[in-house]
């Protein structure tokens, strides 16, 4: 399995637009944060987690040619706005795009992108075919890669995450439940949300992540989703355990 980080940013994104800080000002190239997203090659098949506003920009860089599946963990706008842009793998793979999540996020986008699922369809829209997950059961993709689904809460709403064999993947959370938690015990490779230093009333902080991350105890995690106020990325490295690294885009994992 390999897994390419496309995005840990923020819905903003970093640098932020109008902003000044030292962290939207650097030159480092591991502090410029499309929004969140990943790649998941397992098997030969291509599984997208979320496909947000930098979308377009995402495939083009890492010049992924084919797309097999797409998992949402839920659906605010920086997760699931770059859908439109399907259709360029619709043409190439001559068939809609398989489409993940919970029953609240596809009806979300069932009203939003009403265009992409009405009967009569205009040519050359969007093609998807949309699958419920529910969040009790594992399900399969791609012809057969299991998915175990990850019921985790952003403030009050229901989001998921996703652990395909060892490696486990959520984003956006602010609680887990001791259910869920067991789900994830085992995994060797996690990622996980950490929105910044201070607290937030519906992510993660760098130490409420850190907490979680020594329950699940993973050989390696890798923090996402991270604002520019979390900081430098050269900087807040050095203070993070021996076995906690931030993610940045275009990491690509080996597992």
């Amino acid at each position: 399995m390999k897994v390419t980080f496309l995005g840990t940013g923020t819905s903003q994104g970093v640098p932020v637009i109008a902003c000044g800080c030292h962290v939207c000002a650097s030159d480092d190239s591991r502090d410029k944060r499309l929004r969140t997203s990943a790649l998941v090659e397992v098997s030969g098949k291509n599984i997208l987690i979320d496909i947000g506003p930098d979308f377009r920009e995402q495939m083009l860089r890492t010049r992924t040619t084919h797309l097999d599946a797409i998992l949402i963990t839920h659906h605010h706008r920086d997760h699931v706005a770059g859908i439109d842009d399907i259709r360029s793998f619709n043409y190439v793979q001559n068939r809609p795009m398989d489409i993940f999540s919970h029953s609240i996020t596809l009806d979300v986008l069932q009203r939003d992108y009403h265009y992409i699922f009405e009967k009569h369809q205009f040519s050359g829209l969007p093609e998807a075919k949309l699958h419920p997950v529910d969040k009790s059961q594992s399900f399969k993709v791609a012809d057969g890669i299991e998915v175990i689904p990850i019921h985790v809460m952003h403030k009050d709403l229901p989001i998921l995450g996703f652990r395909i064999g060892d490696f486990s993947y959520i984003t956006d959370a602010n609680f887990i439940s001791s259910e869920e938690m067991t789900k994830l015990q085992g995994t060797k490779t996690l990622v996980i949300n950490a929105l910044r230093k201070e607290k937030h009333f519906s992510h993660f902080c760098l130490t409420e992540a850190l907490e979680v991350i020594k329950q699940i105890n993973p050989t390696t995690a890798y923090l996402t989703h991270m604002s520019h106020q979390m900081g430098l990325h050269a900087e807040v490295s050095k203070e993070l355990p021996q076995n906690v690294r931030l993610a940045y885009d275009g990491l690509c994992i080996e597992l």
